[in-house]
Formats: structure tokens, sequence, C-alpha cells
């Protein structure tokens, strides 16, 4: 038995990871996909305090090589759901079935694609799901904005202050988001708004060089090298319903005390109910979720 499962091995649980570690607890990280959650598909991270520049592949291989070098646990498996054991919980996996004290949940969310060829090549290299991260490197440049809802509506006006033109497509004519965020935004006069379109397929092959997109029965195409999707997020935590309450989203009910619904299960990163999903936010979540898992662990047995 693990003192702590953290399920994720995005910024949020292997901080977690690394706050239980240093406060004596063993720990076990279970991760699905690949470690560093979706940080690491990013080319440059420039909003981390302390470092002025680094990939985020790099990033998640300091946090991976910081945990383990600490005694973690980490293993590649996919988690089918949670259940209470005692006083305790059992973690079923494809591959076995853990046991733990504690469980912290931080299992993040994916963000939703077009799903058009070479989109995975393309990612980081001219496609980007978050304007706040990689924004900033396309300073001077023209570019391209998919969505209509809030995300869509706070990136475009964020991009028009420092790109000479922003284009914004949306498949139909009108927006589904705040009236205010939509009047700010249609008052740019650098935004140019492309309503009734729909994507088709992306341009190029290493390297964005523009994508393709249906207005009325034409097919045009819109020569440029850098497009943010923003069409939502998909949390994964129908899983956890049994034991922890979920939003009318999917997320994970919980306040800045990472404390869910169940005694013994705390959630840290995206995957929680909160306003701002970025890389300081998660370690910080990974961090407040650690403690208050020790603090059970202690009260406890």
């Amino acid at each position: 038995m693990s003192d702590i499962i953290v399920i994720g091995a995005g910024a949020a649980g292997m901080t977690a990871a690394l706050y239980a570690l240093r406060n004596g607890k063993s720990v076990t990280v279970l991760e699905e996909e690949t470690f560093g959650g979706q940080i690491a598909n990013s080319p440059r991270v420039e909003n981390f305090p302390t470092i002025r520049e680094i990939s985020g592949s790099d990033l998640a291989d300091r946090l991976f090589e910081q945990i383990t070098a600490l005694g973690a646990e980490v293993e590649l498996e996919k988690v089918l759901g949670v259940e209470k054991k005692g006083n305790g919980f059992l973690v079923r996996t494809e591959y076995a079935e853990r046991e733990a004290k504690s469980v912290i949940i931080a299992a993040g969310v994916k963000h939703k694609h077009l799903h058009f060829k070479n989109e995975e090549e393309l990612t980081g290299n001219g496609i980007s799901y978050c304007a706040i991260c990689d924004g900033p490197f396309y300073t001077g440049e023209e570019v391209a904005l998919v969505g209509d809802g809030n995300t869509a509506l706070q990136y475009g006006i964020l991009l028009s202050g420092y790109c000479p033109k922003v284009y914004i497509y949306t498949l139909f004519d009108r927006f589904f988001g705040d009236e205010a965020l939509v009047k700010t935004l249609l008052s740019k006069k650098n935004v140019v708004w492309k309503p009734n379109t729909s994507l088709t397929e992306y341009i190029g092959t290493d390297k964005l060089e523009g994508f393709r997109y249906k207005e009325g029965n034409e097919i045009k195409e819109h020569r440029i090298g850098a497009l943010f999707v923003a069409i939502g997020q998909v949390p994964d935590n129908k899983k956890f319903e049994n034991l922890v309450l979920l939003d009318k989203d999917g997320y994970i009910v919980a306040d800045e005390t990472c404390t869910t619904s169940c005694d013994g299960i705390y959630v840290a990163g995206d995957c929680r109910t909160k306003k701002i999903r970025q890389l300081t936010t998660a370690v910080a979540d990974g961090a407040v979720s650690a403690l208050a898992a020790c603090a059970y662990i202690d009260k406890n047995f």
C-alpha cells in the first residue's frame, strides 16, 4: 500500500508527488499517456517564475527526474476507477489493483481537436491551444483563431493586443459567450470575424502554412503561420463520479483547498473547477493537495 496514489503525471500531479515525498510519504504516480501533461507539447515556456525560457518537454523531464530521485514509483497505467476499501482506497488500472491511504486526482483535461491530417506534427509548430501560453511568440504577426465561446473571445482580445491582424472563424453567425466579451472583441479594429465558416484541413507538413475552410458552398484557402484552436476542453472524470462530486461540465468540484466531496481524495490542476488553468496554478494545486493529503494521513492512520 502506498501512502498516496497520484493519478496523472502532469505539472499538478508531479508537484503533488514532490511535496508528498518531501513530507516523508510513499507515492505512486499513475500516468495514462505521457509525462508532463499538456505543457510537454509546448515548444517554449516563458511564463514560469525563475525560468526565463524552457521547452515544455525539458520542464517535464526535470520534474520527472526530481520526483524519481526522491523515490516516487511511476507507472504508465490507465486508471479505470477508484473505490473505497476499509479506511483507504483501491485504485483499479488496466494492469493491476493498487491500494493507498489517500488519492490525489490530477488527470488534467484534453483540448478538443479538429482531427485533421498532420495535426499532431503541426501542434507546437503553428497550431496552439493556448493563446496565454503561446500568443506572445507571434507578436507582430497575423494569426487566426477558431472558436466561438468565452475562451475564444478572451484569446481573440488577448491576441489583438500584439498581433496586427486576428482572423476569427466561427461555425455560426454568432458567439456563444459573455456579451461584454463579444462587444470588446468586435470593437477591435484589427479583428476580422469570419462567421458561417468551417475549417476542412490544415496546410503544411512540419510547420503550419495555412488551412482550407468552407464558406457557403465554396472551399477557400487562408495562408497563415499561426492558428489558435479554442473549441473547448474535455475532462476525463466520469470514472471518479462514484466518489467525488462533478459539476455539469464534468469537472471535479473543489475550491482552492483542493478538497473534494470525499474524505481522503483531493484534486489538483485543470480537472477541478477553477477559473484560471495555467502552469503556475497547476503546480500550486499540486502543493496544496499534497499537503492536505499528508495532513489527512497523519490524522487518520
